[in-house]
């Protein structure tokens, strides 16, 4: 045990803080593990409500690394805005699946962290009223290993580094580790280690 300095937010606070202050000015990465993944509308410039999507398509066009860790299949509304824009379907934002995936996590620039219960929807992260929206609570800081525990997890399953011995893999809609792998590597040689590209950005199932 050891004390971090941290800030606990709940409720739209957490929109404000982890949506508008951090991750719409990020300057380099912007990694989010979600469960849910919905469209969701921010606040833009001049107070005008904006989809997400237009968001990281901005950060996307000036070179910040995006990539989306999530459960379930996005919502019908977020695939039609994604769809729409060619910058994030070509890899501006990157996207895999993992239906073990059920931390929240936002890590901006590989130094801030958000933990805690809200999904990338309207009613968690979003900007909704406060007598819509759920009760979510979480907490915010730039504690070095806080930041370095939860990127090592999100590495982790986004490489597919889980995949061998996951019991759900049958139940998984598109597999990170592809299957076959496990007698591929027991082969040895160059063609056991060439069988398997890991990191690569995977469109989404429809």
């Amino acid at each position: 045990m050891r004390p971090i300095d941290a800030e606990l937010l709940a409720g739209s606070a957490l929109y404000r803080e982890v949506v508008l202050a951090k991750l719409a000015h990020a300057r380099e990465s912007v990694w989010i593990a979600t469960a849910n993944v919905k469209a969701m509308y921010v606040e833009g410039k001049a107070g005008k409500f904006v989809p997400l999507l237009e968001v990281l398509d901005g950060l996307a066009a000036r070179g910040v690394a995006l990539r989306l860790l999530h459960a379930e299949l996005p919502s019908r509304p977020f695939r039609a805005a994604f769809d729409a824009r060619a910058r994030l379907v070509k890899g501006g934002l990157e996207m895999k699946v993992c239906p073990r995936v059920h931390f929240k996590a936002v890590v901006v620039d590989g130094a801030w962290v958000y933990l805690g219960s809200a999904n990338l929807t309207g009613a968690g992260l979003g900007a909704k009223g406060d007598d819509v929206r759920n009760f979510e609570m979480g907490f915010v800081t730039e504690d070095f290993d806080v930041i370095d525990r939860t990127t090592a997890l999100f590495d982790a399953v986004w490489n597919g580094a889980e995949c061998r011995g996951c019991r759900l893999r049958t139940v998984c809609p598109d597999p990170i580790l592809p299957s076959g792998v496990g007698q591929a590597k027991k082969q040895g040689g160059k063609q056991g280690r060439d069988a398997v590209r890991l990191g690569q950005s995977r469109r989404l199932r429809r």
